[in-house]
């Protein structure tokens, strides 16, 4: 007890004995160390508190501050400047593009409604002087005729001009193409537009034909004989002994290739009778089988007097008995000039051309005028289940189709351009038929514009430097549209291995058939007027209902700007 006392009055007179001898600061800084004061302690509490309480609030305000910028604003727009971007710029120049493309066209339809208004100036001129120079109504079939074709010509233009309308708002709207606002495809024009076109297919009333039963009497047989021109001028005058034949109930024999072209080449003999049911042509072989005992033609009537019995000279006489035929006199049954053929009805050949002999002929027929809108009415004179009687064959018909369907298209214009010796012939005409190569291909271009054709075929016996010449000349909105020629033989080449398979190739017979045919199956035709292979062309077309209200002769209505003098 004592020493624990001891030991504490110790203690307390060392703690007095510190705070005696002890400065003040000395006292203040040991307690700072060494002791906490109540109210420091409280107020760093307190600090300590609300610093807490700030961060928690933030923390808790700060996500949702966020949250709700995030929602109501767009922060790359607000923070990030824009960069165009490779669809922006690509955006841009398509627009720019566009309406280049719609000032172009735009500029296109001002120079054609300039042209439109010419042209009705030329109709109202011209209706002005017919009226004024007529004294009775008799005179107005012709302005009416006159008018109509210029009408439709105009028709043409407005309708042209509506396209390419429709062809500006397009290109227009082709930068919006994801915005909707306008319908292309819909027609806002009059509905009487719709489907119109101005090279359309002629109708041609087959309906209306008038035509005879050819029903031969199986022993009777007409020989044809076909001898001026070439092969389509050989090519019309058969077509016309088929109705001579068909008028005297006899069997057509085809002519032999020894003294005529080898028709079974280019033509399908047996085609005709499959198109009438019944036997009605022979080829000379057939006959010759058939009447082997006796090759003899009993009656040789002459259609043609002048300028000698028959059209028929002493050398083609020398070929046919070549054959081992023999002829009775050759004799005329009335006058009649090829340069001045007369009408003819069917009741002149039958009173002339009837008999009861075995075999007949009567020379070659092909300027004969026999009921001429009978006989070149579509699909001819004769009754028959088939388009046409005379037609190129299968091989050539295939042939022509596989040319088309490599270098053509459904849509093109085939121009027949006749020159070879056509520059005399057609000078020795009134008017003249033979154009130079500028004014042709003017009268071309008109027609292309109509037509609205990417190419266009040329069969030509022309020269290189005329078909070059045209060539450069035949433009369309400024750019040349193509004279497509059929090349020569090349076996990378396709279209025309039916041919060189049986053996037809380098036939120049077969290769003028082929043209025919090609230009026959065209949309548009233009022909040279005079040609006889134009107007074989023009058969078929009408035959086959190719034919377009747009094809004509070349420069047709027109004179050649220069005429050379006679010799």
């Amino acid at each position: 007890m004592m020493k624990q006392e001891s030991s504490d009055e110790e203690e307390n007179d060392r703690e007095n004995l510190i705070s005696q001898n002890a400065r003040p600061n000395d006292v203040a800084r040991h307690r700072s160390v060494f002791q906490i004061d109540d109210d420091a302690f409280k107020s760093r509490l307190s600090g300590a508190s609300r610093r807490f309480k700030k961060r928690y609030l933030l923390a808790i305000f700060l996500p949702m501050l966020f949250l709700i910028l995030y929602f109501t604003t767009d922060l790359k727009n607000m923070f990030q400047k824009h960069v165009p971007t490779i669809k922006d710029l690509d955006s841009s120049s398509r627009m720019r593009e566009s309406e280049l493309q719609a000032l172009y066209l735009l500029k296109q339809q001002e120079f054609e409604l300039f042209k439109m208004w010419n042209y009705t100036t030329l109709v109202n001129q011209s209706n002005f002087n017919s009226v004024d120079n007529s004294s009775n109504l008799g005179n107005y079939t012709g302005l009416a005729s006159l008018s109509t074709s210029m009408l439709e010509d105009l028709k043409s233009r407005v309708f042209g001009q509506i396209s390419l309308n429709k062809q500006i708002q397009g290109v227009l709207l082709s930068s919006h193409e994801n915005e909707g606002l306008v319908e292309l495809n819909e027609d806002y024009t009059d509905p009487n537009f719709g489907g119109w076109n101005r090279c359309a297919k002629v109708d041609q009333r087959f309906s209306e034909r008038r035509t005879i039963e050819w029903k031969p009497r199986s022993d009777k047989y007409l020989l044809a004989i076909c001898v001026s021109g070439q092969m389509s001028n050989h090519l019309i005058c058969l077509e016309k002994h088929m109705f001579f034949a068909a008028l005297l109930n006899r069997v057509l024999v085809i002519p032999s290739s020894k003294v005529d072209y080898e028709f079974r080449r280019v033509l399908d003999i047996e085609h005709i009778n499959k198109c009438l049911g019944r036997k009605v042509v022979v080829t000379f072989e057939e006959f010759a089988e058939t009447k082997k005992n006796h090759l003899h033609v009993d009656k040789f009537m002459c259609y043609f007097s002048d300028p000698v019995p028959c059209f028929v000279d002493d050398d083609h006489v020398k070929k046919l008995k070549g054959l081992g035929l023999s002829l009775s006199k050759i004799e005329t049954v009335w006058k009649e000039d090829v340069k001045k053929p007369k009408q003819r009805t069917v009741q002149d050949v039958l009173a002339k051309f009837s008999s009861d002999d075995d075999v007949i002929a009567i020379g070659d027929v092909f300027f004969a005028d026999v009921e001429r809108d009978w006989v070149l009415q579509p699909g001819g004179p004769i009754a028959h289940k088939c388009k046409t009687l005379i037609e190129p064959s299968r091989l050539i018909l295939l042939t022509a189709q596989r040319f088309i369907q490599t270098f053509l298209g459904k849509d093109f214009i085939a121009l027949h351009f006749r020159r070879h010796g056509f520059l005399k012939f057609c000078n020795a005409k009134k008017p003249s038929c033979f154009f130079p190569v500028p004014q042709a291909a003017e009268c071309i271009n008109r027609l292309v514009e109509r037509a609205n054709a990417p190419v266009i075929y040329l069969s030509t016996d022309a020269a290189e430097s005329e078909t070059g010449l045209l060539q450069t000349l035949v433009v369309l909105n400024g750019k040349t549209v193509p004279l497509v020629q059929r090349p020569a033989r090349n076996s990378a080449e396709k279209w025309d291995a039916l041919l060189y398979r049986h053996g037809l190739e380098g036939d120049s017979q077969v290769e003028a058939m082929l043209d025919k045919t090609i230009c026959a199956l065209s949309s548009v035709f233009i022909g040279s007027s005079g040609s006889t292979f134009t107007e074989d062309i023009l058969r078929l077309r009408k035959d086959w209902g190719s034919a377009s209200l747009c094809d004509e002769y070349l420069c047709q209505g027109e004179l050649p700007n220069f005429i050379a003098e006679d010799e």
